[in-house]
């Protein structure tokens, strides 16, 4: 792939650099999640000053609040938002099945009862903590209600193509049907097929009206667009996707249910084991330490995930192994217990964030206990800074062939 180029690599885990219309982006990578045209409690310039080299934004939100038209007529999303490096946008397909069969069958991406890689999921019953559903899912593409405020409306491969170039986003996704981890296998290869035929659509459509983006040095290139992996925990379903994917288009999303973290590792495998070594691979809502060190590790290049900001309002912040982080806990402190209440070493005294080179445990706890605003502007710097720190760590032992030492000693220890 033209604009994707590996650089070094240690086993599977790489590192690479790809060219997009606003900037190169060095892989493996994280992507902060900006669901409104911002990530949480940040500004872009904190962001910058992070080091953040692209950030994720929501097609169905922003289709619904303010409106694409809106966002086109001011020059596309990185002129609304002030943010000047690059921006991959999602096709709406996982909103929209939060809708519907994650209403529907209770379900989510990632599941915490162990499960066996192709065995069926089995939580709990169709309509044990079920909601009524606000979608419906037909060959044309997902009708719904919009949560904000009842509207209906229908997003398909075309539409969502179209609210992607209008944001002009720099990395988009081919609209997918996202499985449910209810689904039997029949329904599971039933709603494979449909992300197939949306994934053409979606090609089509890009391809008959695809933006050029201008860099500012000069030159033009095109909206670089995954294909999404599905599958769920079938390794033949997952094989037959990713074979698919990697014929059709230039990169490499897996998305869909994933079941436990150990399940999660063999479809990567299976993935990548699959595809093109040349094009970038993306495994879509997975970004918490241990999965970026597994996911590295099987060769994936590109992570986003909301965990950082969640965990920070919540009072759950990250710390490394030698300050007390592992497995068991996250890799976090929860800064609500009482035991932080004097404390004045920073979050993690081997982290040179902003925040950890100048506010205390005691007062980080102080601003939550008192939920004043600014304790989330500091959590979530200090949140984001080291996820993306870690992973330019990672990169960094990639080049020097020291990534699975590494690991052992961050995540095995």
């Amino acid at each position: 792939m033209k604009n994707f180029r590996i650089v070094a690599k240690d086993g599977k885990a790489r590192v690479g650099l790809l060219t997009t219309s606003h900037g190169v982006i060095e892989t493996p990578n994280f992507n902060p999640v900006g669901t409104q045209a911002t990530v949480k409690a940040l500004s872009p310039k904190d962001l910058n000053e992070i080091g953040v080299q692209m950030v994720l934004a929501n097609t169905y939100h922003l289709m619904l609040r303010p409106g694409a038209d809106l966002i086109e007529k001011f020059g596309g999303l990185h002129k609304f938002m002030n943010w000047d490096k690059p921006i991959m946008t999602d096709s709406g397909g996982f909103q929209v099945f939060s809708l519907g069969a994650a209403l529907e069958h209770g379900g989510s991406k990632v599941l915490r009862k162990n499960t066996t890689p192709g065995v069926e999921l089995k939580l709990h019953p169709r309509g044990v903590n079920s909601k009524p559903r606000l979608n419906k899912i037909i060959e044309e593409g997902v009708t719904f209600q919009s949560h904000i405020d009842g509207s209906k409306h229908i997003l398909t491969p075309e539409k969502s193509i179209k609210i992607q170039q209008q944001l002009g986003a720099d990395l988009i996704v081919a609209f997918d049907d996202h499985e449910s981890a209810k689904h039997n296998y029949g329904e599971m290869q039933k709603s494979l097929e449909l992300t197939e035929r949306w994934g053409l659509r979606s090609l089509k459509e890009h391809k008959r009206t695809g933006v050029k983006l201008i860099h500012p040095p000069g030159g033009k290139l095109e909206q670089l667009m995954y294909g999404v992996v599905h599958g769920g925990t079938h390794k033949d379903l997952r094989v037959r996707s990713a074979k698919f994917t990697d014929e059709h288009f230039d990169a490499v999303a897996i998305g869909g249910i994933y079941g436990d973290k150990q399940t999660l590792c063999s479809i990567v495998e299976w993935v990548t084991s699959a595809v093109s070594e040349e094009k970038p691979r993306h495994l879509l809502g997975i970004g918490e330490v241990e999965d970026l060190f597994n996911g590295i590790e099987r060769g994936v290049d590109f992570f986003d995930c909301v965990a950082p900001t969640r965990r920070a309002r919540n009072g759950s912040l990250y710390i490394c192994p030698k300050s007390g982080g592992k497995k068991s806990n996250s890799y976090t402190l929860n800064i609500r217990q009482s035991k932080f209440f004097s404390d004045k070493k920073p979050i993690d005294p081997r982290c040179n964030c902003y925040t950890c080179t100048n506010f205390s445990r005691s007062y980080l706890r102080h601003l939550y206990m008192a939920d004043e605003i600014l304790y989330h502007e500091l959590s979530t710097y200090h949140n984001i800074f080291f996820i993306i720190d870690l992973v330019k760590r990672i990169r960094e032992t990639i080049k020097d062939g020291e990534f699975k030492k590494f690991k052992r000693g961050y995540i095995d220890r």
